[in-house]
C-alpha cells in the first residue's frame, strides 16, 4: 500500500518505521529540511528518534503534493495545533479515493471541535477519517516493544480494514466506533499528565499519584459523557490506559513539563525551548470552554489553567482539590454516566 505519513516529530517517524516494515511504500512529509536529509540519506531523523534507525522503504520530502500522490492512506502526524491548518492544506490535492487517519490528540484550537471533525470539515464529507489513539510511546513503538491501541472511526468498515493495516504481533489494534469516547480520552489525559507531573515535581507520593489518576478518570468520563461518548469507553485503552502511561512514564512531555512546574519553573522556563508540543498546554483551554457551555465540573482541568495562568502555584493547586466540598464517590463514578446515557 502507498502511505502518505503527513508530519515527521516523533510519532510520524515511528509511525513511518512501523508501516515500512511491513512492506508498506511510505512517503513522509518534514518541514525541515535537514528532516528530510537525513531520513534520505541516513536512514535516521536527525530532531526526532535520532537514535532509531529506519528501516528501507521510506522517502521524505518537504512538498505536500510529492508527498500526497497516489497515496492510498494519508496519516496525520502533526500537533493538535496545526492540524486543521495542514488538512486545509491537503484539501485541494488530496488523493481520490484516499482515507485519512489522525494520530495527534487534542482539540481544533481555534474551534474546541475534535480533531476528526476538523479534518472532515477540510477535506469534504467523502472522505474517510478514522483516529488511531491509545497508551503508545513512539520511542517503544520504534523499538518495537509490544504495546496495543485503538483505532476508531463513523466508518466501521474503514476502522477494520486499518486494524489489519497496521496490526502486527507486537502491536495490536483493537477497533472501538465510540470516535467521541476515544478522541476525548487521547486528549483529556495529557491535562490530568502535566497535573500528575506538577506531584513528582513537589516530591509526593503514591497515595497522591493514584488519587489524582483515579479522580482524573471521573473527570474525564464525565465530560466525555456530555459530549455524547460511552463511559465504557474510558475504561479501554484509549481512556484509562493512555492515562496511565501518559501520567506515569518518563517519555511523558506532558508529565515531565508539570514536574518542571512542580519544582518551581514558570510554563515558559518549562517548556524550555523544546521541538516537543506539550499538548495538554493546549486542551485544557478547550476543555474548560466545552464543559462550561456543557455545565460540567472539572476540578483538575480548571486548576491547572489556574496554574498555567501564574494565578496559582502548584501546591495551591493540590490544596484547592483535597480541600472541595465532601461527596460520595458513587455520584461521580465512571460508570454512573453509563445508565444515565442509556
Amino acid at each position: 500500500m502507498r502511505i502518505a505519513v503527513v508530519g515527521a516529530g516523533s510519532w510520524g517517524t515511528a509511525m513511518s518505521g512501523h508501516l515500512a516494515s511491513l512492506g508498506h511504500e511510505v512517503r513522509v512529509w518534514a518541514r525541515e529540511p535537514e528532516v528530510v536529509r537525513g531520513i534520505n540519506e541516513e536512514g535516521r531523523n536527525p530532531l526526532f528518534l535520532d537514535d532509531v534507525d529506519l528501516p528501507p522503504g521510506i522517502e521524505a520530502t518537504g512538498e505536500m503534493g510529492e508527498t500526497l500522490r497516489g497515496a492510498e492512506l494519508v496519516v496525520m502526524a502533526v500537533p493538535s495545533r496545526w492540524t486543521r491548518e495542514v488538512a486545509r492544506e491537503m484539501a485541494g490535492i488530496f488523493p481520490r479515493g484516499a482515507a485519512a487517519l489522525n494520530l495527534s490528540k487534542g482539540f481544533d484550537y481555534r474551534s474546541d471541535k475534535r480533531l476528526s471533525v476538523a479534518i472532515s470539515e477540510e477535506l469534504g464529507e467523502e472522505v474517510g477519517v478514522a483516529v488511531l489513539s491509545g497508551p503508545n510511546h513512539a520511542e517503544e513503538v520504534a523499538r518495537r516493544v509490544p504495546s496495543a491501541t485503538v483505532i476508531s472511526s463513523v466508518d466501521t468498515s474503514l476502522a477494520r480494514r486499518l486494524q489489519k493495516v497496521f496490526s502486527t504481533p507486537y502491536f495490536r489494534v483493537y477497533t472501538n466506533a465510540d470516535v467521541i469516547g476515544v478522541e476525548v480520552g487521547g486528549a483529556y489525559k495529557n491535562v490530568v499528565a502535566i497535573a500528575s507531573g506538577m506531584l513528582d515535581g513537589l516530591g509526593l507520593g503514591d497515595n497522591t499519584k493514584a488519587t489524582l489518576i483515579t479522580r482524573g478518570l471521573a473527570e474525564m468520563a464525565r465530560f466525555g459523557v456530555a459530549l455524547g461518548a460511552n463511559p465504557m469507553t474510558f475504561s479501554g485503552l484509549s481512556g484509562v490506559g493512555d492515562l496511565i502511561v501518559t501520567c506515569m512514564s518518563r517519555h511523558s512531555r506532558n508529565r515531565g513539563f508539570g514536574e518542571s512546574l512542580g519544582r518551581g519553573m514558570s510554563p515558559e522556563e518549562a517548556m524550555g525551548g523544546s521541538r516537543m508540543v506539550v499538548e495538554g498546554v493546549f486542551a485544557v483551554r478547550s476543555v474548560l470552554r466545552l464543559a462550561g457551555r456543557a455545565g460540567v465540573e472539572t476540578p483538575i482541568a480548571g486548576g491547572l489553567h489556574e496554574v498555567l495562568a501564574g494565578r496559582k502555584g502548584c501546591r495551591e493547586m493540590l490544596e484547592g482539590l483535597m480541600t472541595r466540598e465532601l461527596k460520595d464517590e458513587s455520584e461521580e463514578s465512571l460508570y454512573r454516566g453509563f445508565f444515565q446515557v442509556r
